[in-house]
């Protein structure tokens, strides 16, 4: 198990358990002994509150009102925070906008500074506007988790994505492609890229994407996407 999901899950132990001794820790996450004190000290460094029991028999308990003090999400989870307020915000449906930017400006701050440079970066490919009436959305379905982590590295290193696309009939196809921009338009999601077969820029609905994977070894260039008038840069809301 990775340091993150351990930590979650040592913090849910606790929580459950209420005492818990390190040797039961180490049996439930599948570690050692060390790695769960060394967990523990990084925890109470995040703001938790964990009692120790002195004894060979004792155990640690987390305080119930304890609470993370310190950021700890990465860039990809704070793009889909960022991204979910503007589709808010497009689509005219977000009363308390204020406080949500000012929550996300405290979640910035709190980032080491090349976190806050690829956070930049995302952001630089963001935009919103507004769908079409004419737009049929009677088929619309969820996006895969999995498409975000694969988009941040793609933009980010710029490497050629792969995935499968149903069109509108259904068919399905592989697709490569350079990505150039995210498009929110509410409620649906466009993957804007440039496709290299066809020589042209294409938008791909993102609930209809499924196995992303970016391509190790590509490289592509930075294109200018040219969006009609009622679409603009994330960033332009903010002003």
């Amino acid at each position: 198990m990775n340091i993150r999901p351990r930590h979650d899950a040592i913090v849910r132990s606790l929580r459950r358990n209420g005492t818990s001794t390190i040797a039961e820790l180490a049996e439930e996450v599948g570690a050692s002994r060390r790695t769960i004190l060394r967990d523990i000290s990084a925890l109470r460094d995040e703001g938790f509150v964990i009692h120790s029991e002195p004894g060979r028999g004792g155990g640690l308990q987390l305080d119930p009102q304890s609470i993370q003090t310190t950021a700890r999400l990465s860039v990809t989870e704070i793009f889909a925070l960022l991204i979910s307020v503007a589709s808010m915000r497009a689509a005219g449906n977000l009363p308390f906008s204020a406080l949500a930017d000012a929550g996300l400006a405290k979640i910035e701050k709190a980032l080491p500074s090349d976190k806050v440079r690829d956070l930049r970066r995302f952001l630089d490919c963001l935009y919103v506007g507004q769908l079409s009436p004419q737009v049929d959305i009677s088929d619309m379905k969820a996006i895969e988790s999995a498409l975000l982590p694969a988009f941040e590295t793609a933009f980010l290193q710029r490497l050629q994505l792969s995935f499968r696309y149903r069109d509108a009939k259904g068919a399905i196809t592989t697709r490569i492609v350079e990505p150039q921009a995210m498009l929110i338009l509410p409620p649906l999601w466009y993957l804007v890229a440039w496709d290299p077969a066809r020589e042209d820029f294409r938008h791909f609905r993102m609930d209809r994407i499924s196995k992303p994977e970016y391509l190790e070894g590509t490289s592509f260039r930075r294109r200018h996407v040219p969006f009609e008038d009622h679409v603009f840069p994330v960033r332009d809301l903010s002003r």
